[in-house]
């Protein structure tokens, strides 16, 4: 398959006309990479299950490992879903468009194709102005999964999804670098309490001030127990990783970096390409390997933005091992830490 990479020019300024291409071949059942606020999109035709499917194998993607629905205004969410819980509605008000993805019991016409065989959708309205129009101009929602191989960081630039995807879909909708650069912040809202399935932008702390208590689920801080299966895109498998082993340091920092220096040293005298990630606060503190600041620790939404681009990164770098630091888990660090520990398989020390 050859894959074709349309170049939006100004995004904020988007064109019908430079998506209408884009728009048909995903009404015909193929596939369109393009960029959402949070990281680029593999895109289908949500209530084709024919279409879904093609997702999962362009990915090679675990088939009961769900997708998302997008949508891009609220009239197309009521033919989706049985109902609209009063504590979602509040939810849509407040963060919609925007990085928040909502669980609904779906109706009949969503495929189990796209929702990995379970009752519930994940519903989503992105705040992207080329993925909002080009959703509109598709007429139907879109199934939309990073798009990047399984398993691996997902892509914040048209060029991470060229090399992952090039032959394997129709078409890439290049708009440049995306804002936030992690998934978005899922939400279960079929049951008593608002349960948080995978952080991201919108923190807990923002949704307990438009709910009261929300609830989080034991597999953001642990594996799915086996046999289990998962509520929402990236609970189950392992997911954002890079080719390297990585190994997520925890504790305060002057003994996170003496650990960090001590494996370092050891591992490159065995032989091995070590990659380092830690923040402009503390890079001057790594006198071997190929070091690289994620961002500034005081401002975690730049670490949030960069952590994709920097595991990616290694990759090219050919490295064997990767140490990185780690963050507080409050606010916007919890995302940051779900994903790190996730790429890193849940291999974290202790520094003391």
């Amino acid at each position: 398959m050859e894959t074709k990479r349309v170049v939006i020019e100004n995004p904020w300024e988007v064109k019908e006309a430079d998506l209408a291409e884009a728009a048909e071949i995903l009404r015909r059942g193929g596939l369109v990479a393009f960029p959402t606020e949070t990281v680029y999109g593999l895109g289908a035709n949500a209530l084709d299950e024919a279409a879904a499917k093609k997702i999962y194998e362009a990915k090679g993607r675990p088939s009961d490992n769900p997708l998302i629905a997008h949508i891009s205004g609220p009239s197309e969410l009521e033919p989706l879903v049985k109902e609209i819980p009063e504590a979602a509605r509040k939810l849509m008000e407040r963060f919609w468009p925007g990085p928040l993805t909502l669980i609904f019991a779906k109706k009949e016409i969503v495929p189990y194709g796209t929702t990995g065989g379970l009752d519930t959708v994940a519903v989503r309205m992105p705040s992207d102005p080329i993925a909002n129009t080009l959703i509109r101009l598709a007429g139907v929602p879109i199934a939309a999964p990073s798009a990047n191989r399984s398993g691996r960081p997902s892509p914040t630039t048209a060029d991470h999804v060229w090399q992952d995807m090039d032959g394997r879909i129709d078409m890439i909708v290049d708009g440049g670098p995306v804002g936030i650069g992690l998934e978005s912040t899922i939400v279960d809202v079929t049951g008593k309490a608002a349960t948080i399935l995978r952080p991201g932008a919108i923190t807990r702390e923002m949704l307990e001030e438009v709910l009261g208590q929300v609830e989080i689920d034991p597999a953001i801080l642990g594996p799915l127990r086996e046999g289990v299966r998962p509520k929402a895109p990236g609970m189950k498998y392992r997911h954002y990783a890079p080719k390297a082993d990585l190994t997520l340091v925890e504790g305060e920092m002057e003994p996170v970096v003496r650990a960090i220096n001590q494996m370092a040293r050891q591992a490159m005298k065995d032989g091995r390409r070590v990659g380092i990630i830690c923040t402009d606060e503390t890079r001057s503190c790594y006198p071997a390997g190929m070091v690289r600041s994620i961002g500034i620790r005081a401002k975690e939404e730049t670490v949030a933005h960069n952590l994709y681009a920097v595991l990616r990164e290694f990759d090219d770098l050919e490295a064997d091992v990767i140490y990185s630091e780690s963050f507080p888990g409050d606010q916007i660090g919890q995302a940051i830490m779900n994903r790190l520990t996730k790429a890193a398989g849940y291999h974290i020390i202790k520094a003391m």
